[in-house]
């Protein structure tokens, strides 16, 4: 395995594991590396220094830890939730009172429609932008 520090066209920093050099190169090009910031498949190699094995491992620094637990959040997100954009409260509705069947979403709301919401005693929470995963591309 290798890990290489990548830089999106949008400036974004980000790391990412790859079995080896062709590995990436195959995925890269064929744009299936994406940032996890923007969305981006405009990626290529950040500048890095090579990392050295040393007889004791390095701990995580509590940045990286965060940046490790909000990948994972993401993730779980894209993967267990349908993404219904700017219709997110009127699903959220729809589905609490039943109008449409239960599943986990998310979407975009504005804050007094969330706060209108939360009063309708439907249970929806903001996510912070650190924990919100990048919309799904739409397809062309």
């Amino acid at each position: 395995m290798i890990r290489y520090a990548l830089v999106c066209d949008g400036s974004h920093e980000f790391e990412a594991w790859f079995s080896n050099s062709a590995a990436f190169d195959e995925q890269n090009q064929r744009d299936l590396v994406e940032c996890p910031q923007c969305g981006s498949t405009g990626v290529r190699k950040a500048v890095m220094s090579p990392a050295v094995a040393t007889s004791r491992k390095r701990e995580a620094t509590p940045e990286s830890k965060l940046k490790a637990m909000a990948a994972q959040v993401k993730a779980h997100i894209r993967s267990n939730y349908d993404y219904v954009g700017g219709d997110f409260a009127a699903e959220a509705r729809a589905i609490h009172a039943g109008d449409k069947p239960e599943r986990l979403i998310y979407g975009e709301t504005s804050p007094a429609e969330g706060e209108a919401l939360r009063d309708e005693g439907v249970p929806v929470a903001p996510l912070p932008d650190a924990l919100a995963p990048t919309p799904p591309k739409k397809a062309n």
